[in-house]
């Protein structure tokens, strides 16, 4: 049995870890509140590109882009968006499951070192790494979508997916695949787009006129809609890598706090035990003299 030096140090050492443990829980909370906030102060946006779009589609019937044409699959193209730092649980895991089925000729585009170690360890097709920062921005994401989307019109990739975790409460986080490209249709980019938005398009019957043309102005919207959709998949990946990470170190807290409880019954069992143990010692050597 361990002696009650032993037991206080270990104490000692569990409140150290629990101390760490809830600093770190309080900042992830902190950040998954931001990261929210920048999804929701991001919708706006989303809404009235979505207008933009629903316009101009009523004004092309027949429009055609490379973006909209189906072709053949042989080499898909993921964009693979992981945290940069452990200790959020089986996020990433829940992630690198999903690659299991893949393809290895697929190419990836990797936002987050930990997606980055594990394709580099895993043998797989990396194209390119970025970094981000905790409260990303969109020019930190364009890169890759610009570098991705490059490759889809000239045909190196054939598909351009993303692979997040999507956020759906602070306890949940879901790995999901989301095709992107190619889309078959401009009805499904409408579509894909109203799902964003909350409120309802306002028909305008005037004749408008386009400077360039509606061919061009559509056809940079449907960029900057792929730009803005990934932008948004970071930002609920981003929500969920704090979350998970919130929710492991409250984990690993209240772990600590049990551990705690449970050492200092133990010190008291083992003290109790020792000063009994003298009483009687005592006791003894008192009867001892005595006869």
């Amino acid at each position: 049995m361990a002696n009650t030096r032993d037991i206080r140090r270990r104490i000692k050492s569990v409140k150290n870890t629990s101390q760490i443990t809830r600093a770190m829980q309080l900042v992830a909370a902190s950040k998954m509140k931001k990261a929210q906030d920048s999804a929701l102060l991001g919708r706006p946006y989303a809404e009235l590109l979505f207008e933009m779009l629903s316009s101009l589609g009523d004004h092309l019937v027949d429009f055609r882009h490379p973006l909209l044409e189906n072709r053949s699959v042989a080499h898909r193209g993921i964009i693979l968006i992981s945290s940069d730092r452990g200790l959020c649980g089986p996020l990433n895991s829940n992630l690198f499951r999903l690659l299991g089925d893949i393809d290895r000729e697929t190419r990836f585009v990797c936002l987050g070192r930990k997606a980055t170690q594990f394709l580099t360890r895993t043998g797989r097709n990396l194209v390119a790494e970025f970094t981000m920062s905790d409260n990303v921005g969109f020019n930190e994401v364009r890169p890759a979508v610009e570098l991705m989307i490059k490759s889809y019109m000239e045909e190196e990739v054939d598909t351009i997916e993303v692979l997040y975790s999507r956020f759906i409460n602070t306890l949940v986080q879901e790995a999901t695949l989301l095709p992107l490209l190619p889309l078959s249709s401009l009805t499904e980019v409408l579509a894909r787009q109203a799902e964003l938005s909350e409120r309802e398009v306002i028909e305008d019957p005037r004749e408008i006129q386009f400077e360039p043309g509606p061919e061009e102005i559509l056809a940079d919207l449907l960029n900057l809609f792929l730009k803005q959709e990934i932008y948004h998949k970071v930002l609920e990946a981003k929500a969920s890598e704090h979350s998970a990470r919130m929710v492991a170190m409250k984990t690993a807290t209240d772990n600590a706090n049990n551990l705690i409880d449970d050492l200092t019954l133990a010190y008291n069992k083992v003290r109790q035990a020792s000063i009994t143990q003298e009483i009687l010692e005592i006791s003894a050597a008192t009867l001892s003299s005595s006869a």
